[in-house]
């Protein structure tokens, strides 16, 4: 994954324009009133994020629409797998742990009874 996507996505602002994009395309406007930034601040973001392939423009007339770009979040998807099965596994067995706490603290409520 190149260095320049994990640069794009570690600034909250661009966090916050792409968690306003996952819902549906916007309008630039939409997205300065959205995060209530200025207009200058909320292209210069965007362009961030259009050079590393996290957004794309979609044409409409005069307007620019914006739209989270999938492509790029499936290669995200594809490069975090390894991590989240790791992450997975650990909370199955923190799981399984407190299952055979409660299990053992029954018994043993169970027992004294």
């Amino acid at each position: 994954m190149q260095e320049a996507t994990w640069s794009a996505l570690a600034d909250p602002t661009r966090r916050a324009l792409l968690e306003v994009l996952r819902v549906r395309p916007h309008a630039v406007g939409d997205l300065v009133d959205a995060l209530r930034i200025t207009q200058s601040a909320t292209s210069k973001h965007l362009r961030v994020l259009r050079d590393v392939g996290l957004v794309r423009v979609l044409p409409n007339r005069q307007r620019r629409i914006y739209a989270i770009d999938p492509a790029r979040f499936l290669e995200l998807d594809e490069w975090l797998a390894p991590y989240r099965a790791l992450w997975n596994d650990r909370l199955d067995a923190l799981g399984e742990q407190l299952d055979n706490e409660i299990l053992a603290k029954s018994d043993q409520e169970l027992e004294e009874q």
